[in-house]
């Protein structure tokens, strides 16, 4: 990160209750550290549904996109109401998404992922994209999970911040 430059907190969204939890604990913590607040939601247009889904799924990449774009903002509305708060910087954007996420992390003060679950001991029960941001990203990296905050005002508890962060640094 150039140290001239305004931090940035990058989070990425997936559009399930989890993501929007950390989206709003990273525009939270955005706003207490005055960074940039950069909200990406990744996808893989390369990835096609499995054989034996149901017709209904096999999509064209373009209805993929637009049925992704209108989740990616009704994640959005969910987390801030109609108005989004200024400065902050979304994006839907092409790619494997752990790969956008952890190539995007060497620009970010900090990588924010939700997580529908708890993590186990050995860290089994994390999906793909957040063990290999877990592993590889080049900026702390804080696991909100999907009932963070659910009391007004609360935050995550800030020691499992802390041991998420101290995993990739």
């Amino acid at each position: 990160m150039n140290e001239t430059t305004q931090p940035e907190i990058l989070v990425g969204v997936s559009g399930s209750r989890a993501s929007v939890a950390a989206l709003r604990w990273a525009a939270d913590e955005a706003q207490r550290r005055h960074a940039r607040l950069s909200v990406v939601c990744a996808w893989d247009p390369r990835l096609r549904p499995a054989h034996y889904a149901e017709v209904g799924e096999n999509r064209a990449p373009a209805d993929a996109r637009a049925a992704l774009h209108s989740g990616f903002a009704a994640a959005m509305r969910t987390a801030f109401g109609p108005v989004p708060p200024d400065g902050i910087e979304a994006e839907l954007a092409e790619g494997v998404p752990e790969r956008v996420l952890i190539d995007r992390s060497a620009i970010a003060a900090l990588l924010v992922l939700g997580a529908a679950r708890p993590q186990d001991a050995h860290g089994l029960s994390v999906g793909p994209v957040l063990r290999a941001c877990l592993s590889r990203a080049r900026c702390p990296v804080v696991v909100v999970s999907a009932t963070a905050g659910t009391d007004a005002g609360q935050r995550p508890d800030s020691a499992m911040a802390a041991r998420e962060s101290a995993l990739t640094g």
